[in-house]
């Protein structure tokens, strides 16, 4: 089994209209290796550094995103870390939670409540009534 880092996906998932010669080649050995059929695995970090990547560098919306990593969830010689917590992320994402903080809430169903100082984040899981229960300490 291989892991992949948040290049390669970048590349793969990512057109660069104005990419060079390097990046086209990066582009083209990335999709082959992700089209080869070999065991790859992808860490849940990796997942959370993609969206931040694919949404600040190359502007793809939320919707766009989380297409890719659903996608991603059923190509079958991709083992996604936490799949489960990805899955239940995205649901949440496409709800309105940034990605990180959705991903971080959704690791955290065994806990009785997930303290924050991120208002933002507090609010819009309260009003979409998600369990655990996101507050702030104190």
């Amino acid at each position: 089994m291989i892991a992949l880092d948040t290049n390669v996906l970048a590349r793969a998932i990512a057109t660069e209209i104005d990419a060079d010669a390097a990046t086209r080649a990066q582009r083209k050995r990335a999709q082959a290796l992700l089209s080869s059929g070999q065991q790859l695995f992808v860490p849940v970090t990796v997942i959370e550094e993609l969206e931040w990547v694919l949404r600040g560098a190359y502007d793809m919306s939320p919707d766009d995103i989380a297409a890719v990593f659903e996608d991603m969830l059923a190509v079958e010689n991709l083992t996604v870390d936490r799949a489960a917590a990805v899955g239940q992320a995205l649901v949440w994402y496409r709800q309105g939670l940034d990605f990180s903080d959705a991903l971080h809430l959704a690791q955290s169903g065994l806990c009785s409540g997930l303290a924050t100082f991120d208002a933002r984040f507090a609010r819009t899981a309260r009003r979409l009534g998600l369990e655990p229960r996101v507050s702030a300490p104190g």
